[in-house]
């Protein structure tokens, strides 16, 4: 057996506010409610934004856990278009909406909920509540420490906490949910249940069609004092074709602005009466959506903030390659430069577009002068700790190579002696003691040569 809806929806700017932030729309598909907040007619755009880009889920061909799919992903994209308009207008920063949605496949209900306004199921007499408040007060109720006669009536019943703003942490809740003919269904923003107890929303959804229900729970909040925007959509869930409702009806701010209107709208005029179960007075001083959004206050001139946070960024980039540069030119090596021995000042690093070592002091020292050790040693470069280190190096590498240079002169023959003509007596061989071993020297730590004498064999290439 396949259902469908017969519905109505009816949005009122209320008796104190002169803009209507909320938007709804109600088609044989989907019904949808947006509460817009932000100062600067943001809010209104919010809430119209949301519903035009979710609203095109209201079409057929969508059912079970797709509807799960299609809802996520239209939120996203809703929360897209918020990131877009507050690009477009910084003014606009800190503007949000709610989003309640009820997707219809003929068969079940998907879910849609971010933030405070409601939807309620009335089966078999019974009132439920489907979605769940995102809002401070209701986190004190879920935690026990208050209850929820006391949640009715308390100062800070419209502080929200999750709502759709344009962050990449906007996620809906995403449910489910049976239906069968009978049900009623009803969607509305926090100006009717902040004012008018579950016990007169249940009575007024007890009896007559969707359209006398919508005025029936307006005029029920008016009467209360409701000093906020208030939004209904009710829906009954039939077996034959619905007697009303079959074309889609948007109203609120979506409508009005979609008509080219600005959102904005004299205040209802009041209804004879007295006040209904949550009060809500006459004349408040302060206006309740200046607190229901204080955690959120509106963001001016975010591309200042943006070239701040990139000046720090760029600060911190140059401070830290500045003080490298600087590290390496407190470093000392020794090295070839040509065919001679210098000290260098700086790292032997390439990096592209910069030098990070240059010739310090150029030695008079040629490198084939030196031992094979310390050639290849000087060649592989020589790490010092500082200058006076480094000019240490060079003065080893100097003896060493004076070593070898001693070394590699000619011996003088001796002058021969006439030969006697008696034979000399014989004198036994003197001992000639052992000539001590030679031993090549080893880098120190920081590879400077050791003092220690230099091994013949590593002077044989020099020239």
């Amino acid at each position: 057996m396949t259902l469908s809806l017969d519905y109505a929806a009816l949005s009122d700017v209320g008796r104190v506010r002169r803009n209507n932030e909320d938007s709804a729309y109600a088609g044989p598909h989907l019904l949808l409610l947006a509460d817009g907040m932000g100062g600067a007619a943001a809010g209104e755009v919010a809430s119209a934004a949301a519903v035009q880009v979710i609203r095109k889920l209201d079409k057929p061909g969508i059912s079970g856990e797709d509807m799960m799919e299609a809802l996520a992903g239209a939120v996203h994209r809703a929360n897209e278009r918020l990131s877009e308009l507050v690009e477009e207008d910084p003014e606009r920063e800190g503007m949000g909406s709610t989003v309640t949605a009820l997707m219809f496949d003929g068969q079940q209900l998907g879910l849609a909920h971010l933030g405070d306004s409601r939807a309620y199921r009335m089966r078999d007499g019974l009132l439920y509540q489907l979605s769940h408040d995102h809002t401070f007060v209701q986190s004190l109720v879920d935690e026990g420490r208050i209850s929820r006669e006391e949640a009715f009536t308390h100062p800070h019943r419209n502080l929200i906490l999750r709502v759709l703003d344009g962050r990449p942490d906007s996620d809906p809740d995403l449910e489910i949910l049976d239906v069968r003919a009978g049900d009623r269904l009803m969607l509305c923003s926090d100006g009717l249940p902040d004012y008018v107890s579950d016990e007169v929303i249940a009575a007024s959804m007890a009896d007559g069609t969707p359209d006398s229900v919508v005025v029936e729970l307006i005029t029920h909040a008016l009467e209360a004092g409701s000093n906020d925007n208030v939004t209904c959509v009710v829906a009954d869930v039939v077996e034959t074709q619905p007697t009303s409702g079959n074309d889609p009806q948007l109203v609120g701010a979506a409508a009005e602005l979609g008509q080219g209107g600005t959102g904005r709208g004299e205040p209802t005029v009041a209804v004879p009466g007295g006040h209904g179960h949550g009060g809500g007075g006459h004349g408040a001083a302060l206006d309740p959506e200046e607190l229901r959004y204080a955690p959120r206050p509106p963001k001016r001139f975010p591309w200042l903030r943006r070239i701040a946070v990139l000046i720090v960024i760029l600060a911190l980039v140059v401070g830290g390659g500045w003080f490298a540069y600087a590290w390496t030119q407190s470093q000392y090596y020794v090295g070839t430069d040509g065919d001679y021995v210098a000290i260098f000042k700086g790292v032997d690093e390439d990096i592209p577009g910069l030098t990070l070592s240059k010739v310090y002091e150029k030695q008079e020292l040629q490198v084939d002068k030196l031992p094979t050790y310390s050639r290849e040693q000087v060649e592989s470069n020589i790490q010092a700790d500082d200058l006076p280190g480094a000019r240490t190096i060079v003065s080893e590498l100097q003896r060493a190579a004076a070593e070898c240079a001693a070394q590699a002169k000619p011996t003088p023959k001796p002058t021969p002696t006439p030969r006697p003509s008696t034979p000399p007596a014989t004198v036994p061989p003197a001992s000639v003691p052992p000539k001590p071993p030679t031993t090549t020297p080893t880098p120190s730590p920081t590879g400077t040569p050791t003092n220690g004498p230099v091994n013949p064999d590593d002077c044989d290439g020099v020239r």
